[in-house]
């Protein structure tokens, strides 16, 4: 997937959400100021300095009025959000976003980290207010947990090391009797490997499951497995950053939205939903693609 078939699957979309992005090579991280585990740091909607165009309908927009949002994320999947290899900082589209909708909707930013498969749970008991990590709107999911109107599209694609010569598709690899694919549990690229990939049955001992998405493509490099299955474009980002370790083949697999999560019956639900409208409005949700998906370069 190339600049050009990126920037032309957005122009597709943008009358319904934003096309694009699953996870990173760091399952686990400090930050700067040494916290570790389950750690805070508030953000003010003044930390990053985006110079991005504000709505020409943002006065109608809800005031939280100062109100504080904790949102949780993973920090696992870049380039949504991930810690930069350079710098040990947070960042990251949903980063920018997030921080664009505190800004616009006058609520103060908090941010928790959790684990992936904490994380809907969490939500789900209230816990956090927000949780953002490229999550899949599901309909399953729906029962636990209420979505944002999705904010970015993604597909899935087949990421494998650079010298893989036994298989170019899924076809190809569903042959292959030995072949491994890592994944997360009950995240989209399992439910991909097992249904799309492999024989429809979750217990396939050709898939080995890891924690972290970092983790199965550490394992992918160290030849533990044979195929890991991520979003195209930010398997572009790993291929780009790690040309000599990684190559993406096959065709996409299907398409899917991402949302963000609420605790069911969140009174934030509608503000989040009125400022996701006026990012795709008024044209920032297209600079953010532009910055993350285009001009960044993972690791360097």
């Amino acid at each position: 997937m190339n600049k050009v078939s990126l920037i032309l699957s957005w122009l597709s979309l943008r009358s319904t959400s934003v096309s694009l992005p699953q996870r990173f090579l760091q399952p686990h991280f400090s930050h700067p100021a040494g916290q570790q585990g389950l750690s805070k740091r508030v953000l003010g909607a003044s930390l990053i300095a985006l110079g991005l165009p504000m709505s020409l309908q943002a006065d109608a927009l809800p005031d939280l009025k100062g109100r504080e949002v904790v949102v949780v994320t993973e920090n696992a999947y870049p380039p949504l959000q991930f810690v930069d290899p350079k710098t040990g900082e947070a960042i990251g589209w949903e980063y920018d976003a997030m921080n664009e909708l505190a800004k616009r909707l006058n609520f103060t930013l908090v941010i928790e980290n959790s684990s992936w498969d904490a994380m809907i749970p969490a939500i789900s008991e209230a816990q956090f207010d927000i949780g953002m990590t490229g999550i899949t709107i599901r309909e399953d999911r729906k029962e636990k947990v209420d979505f944002s109107a999705p904010y970015m599209r993604s597909e899935m694609f087949m990421l494998v090391r650079a010298d893989e010569d036994r298989f170019a598709n899924a076809e190809e690899f569903a042959a292959l009797e030995d072949g491994l694919v890592g994944a997360q549990a009950g995240t989209t690229p399992f439910y991909t490997a097992v249904y799309e990939v492999l024989d429809g049955d979750e217990q396939n001992p050709r898939i080995k499951l890891f924690e972290t998405f970092g983790a199965s493509v550490q394992a992918l490099r160290s030849n533990d497995v044979d195929l890991v299955l991520t979003d195209g474009t930010a398997g572009n980002g790993y291929v780009n950053a790690n040309p000599e370790s990684f190559k993406l083949v096959g065709d996409a697999m299907g398409s899917e939205d991402f949302g963000f999560i609420f605790p069911k019956g969140s009174d934030l639900l509608a503000p989040i939903n009125a400022g996701i409208a006026s990012l795709k409005e008024d044209g920032t949700l297209d600079q953010l693609n532009t910055t993350w998906f285009l001009d960044y370069e993972l690791g360097r």
